[in-house]
């Protein structure tokens, strides 16, 4: 099943950023610190033009510290291009994140002269969110399903910062599957757009992968699965995801193991690092914690049901 997922919002979205964007000082794009390639729209960089841009990596707590650092002098080695991790609930980071603005534009902010932000970002990586601590009040609507906010809307900080809301925009078309299943399974697609086992069982070959310490752990395994359809099985029996007759109902257990993937039960992970594309990410990675039996590769063809 190929991914694809567009509401009809979004490109009226984008005309009003293409729009808005000639008022803005300082574009902030929110990105997951999980998958900053995959979650970053490529269609930004049509809009923004010149325009300073902070790039805010937001789930910080949830990424792999190491591979965060990584992605920080990856986007600032770019031209007009800052980089902060955060977890857009955290005040202090909010505030950090206010003086590079600040910074960036040190001409604007003062009285007739405020300084214009425009939040820009794909669905469900906390833009709401950190708008909302920016402000210290809710004003924009929070969820934990994508596409909460369909229109943008002005925000006055009363600190001289004016923020431009926008809704979260993807793209037409998803050329790069791979990059369409981390998005899918880090909770950025609407859940009607993909088959949650398929994803699911792309998400747990990658844990087994990358951090299979992580997995043995939380699932009390003695030792690790041979792929990830078995791995799938063992957190469904663990997590009680069972129909009559102690079968593992599959479609609940993909659920709650990629639940538990997105709250950071599994752990702090990263899903790419920089300099690699997602598809080549997928298939030429070479773990340092694999196993030495190795984790043979789910088939294409591969169905748990």
């Amino acid at each position: 099943m190929t991914i694809r997922w567009y509401p009809g919002h979004m490109d009226k979205a984008l005309e009003q950023m293409a729009e808005t964007v000639r008022r803005i000082d300082v574009i902030i794009e929110v990105l997951d610190a999980r998958l900053p390639s995959s979650s970053s729209n490529h269609l930004l960089e049509g809009i923004r033009r010149t325009k300073p841009c902070i790039k805010v990596l937001n789930k910080n707590d949830l990424a792999d510290p190491a591979i965060t650092k990584a992605w920080v002098r990856h986007f600032e080695a770019q031209a007009g291009v800052k980089a902060l991790p955060l977890s857009a609930r955290q005040l202090a980071d909010a505030k950090k994140l206010i003086k590079l603005c600040q910074r960036l534009v040190p001409h604007r902010g003062k009285p007739g002269w405020p300084l214009r932000v425009m939040v820009f970002g794909i669905p469900n990586v906390g833009k709401s969110t950190l708008i909302n601590t920016l402000a210290g009040r809710s004003l924009a609507r929070v969820g934990d399903k994508p596409a909460i906010t369909t229109c943008a809307q002005q925000i006055d900080l009363k600190n001289g910062i004016i923020l431009s809301d926008t809704p979260g925009v993807l793209w037409p078309e998803m050329d790069d599957q791979v990059a369409a299943k981390r998005l899918a399974a880090s909770g950025a697609i609407g859940s009607g757009a993909f088959d949650v086992v398929t994803v699911a069982l792309f998400a747990a070959e990658y844990m087994m992968q990358r951090y299979p310490q992580t997995i043995r752990e939380r699932y009390k395994l003695a030792e690790l699965p041979d792929n990830p359809t078995t791995l799938l099985d063992a957190v469904g029996r663990r997590l009680g995801c069972l129909i009559s007759g102690g079968t593992v109902d599959h479609n609940r257990a993909a659920e709650a193991f990629l639940r538990e993937l997105r709250s950071g039960k599994l752990g702090r992970i990263s899903f790419e690092e920089p300099c690699v594309s997602a598809t080549q990410a997928d298939e030429d990675a070479s773990p340092p914690q694999l196993p030495s039996a190795g984790v043979p590769a789910v088939d294409e063809g591969e169905k748990l049901l």
